[in-house]
């Protein structure tokens, strides 16, 4: 009886000598894969954080960043489009997460998200190192080797196209500057001709001003509905003076699209209505700009009518502004411009 019992107790000492070896000794690879986990974590980090600081329509990292009264995130390109479609078909604009109401009011900046977005890495396209975000731009166009870069005798007819870093190489056997007087003359001879259809505006504007009659006008385009079984958007000023004339300028959406919220490159297009009858011809030009109001973006562009009896209002005429800009404006309440206007005496 005695044998078995410490035989027994022999086992059980073995058994937990066993457990204890065990315990003490873990297999290296087992490790590894701890480790392991903790690197791809640590990777994975900067993924998860990009997809829950993302804008909730395009799935970007905002630059700029809005939030609804929820938190959720919307760029501020999207935030201005989404404004900008609820305008168009009349509707409350919401956001596309939790359908709540979004509007200028409403929403605001959420400035902890752009800062945050700012220091998470990106690549660059080029080179692709990997940067915070806040430094990307300046190194694309100062410190990047592989940035695109042009012959510094491109004015002169070189079509040279390359990376920053074989600029200098290509600078020291490039035929250009060998080249005869003649071909020089005929490359310059190109670039003035595109230099001068950009200045032929600024010599319309400066030869306009010397005119005996100019006027201008800080004005608001306000929305309104017209009365079709489907309504359609559109906007017009108040009554103001000028030359001694009531005028009124009105404004429509992409005037070619039978529906502007199936495209995304919107325009504006406007025109001049004269309100009093006239007894004789005026003949004007005419220009929009953006004002001390404003806040856009515009081109200055201008168009010249002869107004009479028959002619009170001028064709619809493009606002000079690219798609960003047009849903800018239509986010807004109301749109605010100068219009300036010369008259043709005679």
């Amino acid at each position: 009886m005695e044998e078995a019992t410490n035989s027994s107790i022999q086992v059980l000492r073995e058994s937990s000598a066993d457990k204890e070896n065990v315990s003490s000794f873990e297999p290296p690879n087992k490790k590894i894969k701890t480790s392991d986990s903790h690197v791809d974590s640590k990777i994975k980090l900067e993924d998860r954080l990009c997809g829950i600081l993302c804008c909730a329509v395009c799935l970007d990292l905002p630059k700029t960043c809005y939030q609804c009264s929820n938190g959720h995130l919307m760029c501020a390109g999207c935030f201005n489009h989404l404004l900008a479609d609820a305008r168009i078909k009349d509707e409350t604009a919401t956001c596309p997460n939790c359908r709540c109401e979004i509007n200028r009011n409403i929403c605001i900046r959420n400035l902890a998200v752009e800062k945050a977005v700012s220091e998470l890495p990106s690549e660059c396209p080029f080179c692709n190192q990997k940067l915070p975000r806040y430094l990307l731009e300046n190194h694309q166009k100062e410190q990047c080797q592989e940035r695109p870069s042009i012959c510094r005798y491109s004015r002169i007819g070189c079509l040279w196209e390359g990376p920053y870093h074989e600029v200098a190489q290509h600078e020291d056997t490039c035929a250009h500057p060998r080249k005869s007087g003649e071909e020089v003359m005929t490359a310059l001879e190109v670039i003035d001709a595109r230099r001068q259809e950009e200045q032929r505006v600024y010599k319309d504007i400066f030869s306009l001003l010397s005119f005996e009659k100019i006027t201008f006008n800080d004005l608001q385009l306000r929305p309104f509905r017209t009365d079709d079984f489907i309504t359609r958007l559109y906007y017009e000023t108040t009554r103001f003076t000028a030359f001694n004339q009531q005028w009124v300028i009105r404004a429509k959406i992409n005037s070619d699209h039978k529906n502007p919220i199936h495209t995304i490159n919107r325009t504006l297009s406007y025109q001049l209505v004269i309100k009093t009858k006239l007894s004789s011809p005026i003949s004007l030009h005419f220009l929009a700009l953006s004002g001390p109001f404003g806040g856009i973006d515009m081109k200055s562009k201008i168009y010249n009518f002869e107004f009479t009896a028959e002619n009170a209002e001028t064709e619809y005429e493009d606002l000079p502004i690219d798609s960003s800009e047009c849903d800018k404006l239509l986010a807004a309440k109301t749109i605010n411009f100068r219009l300036v206007m010369f008259q043709v005496t005679k």
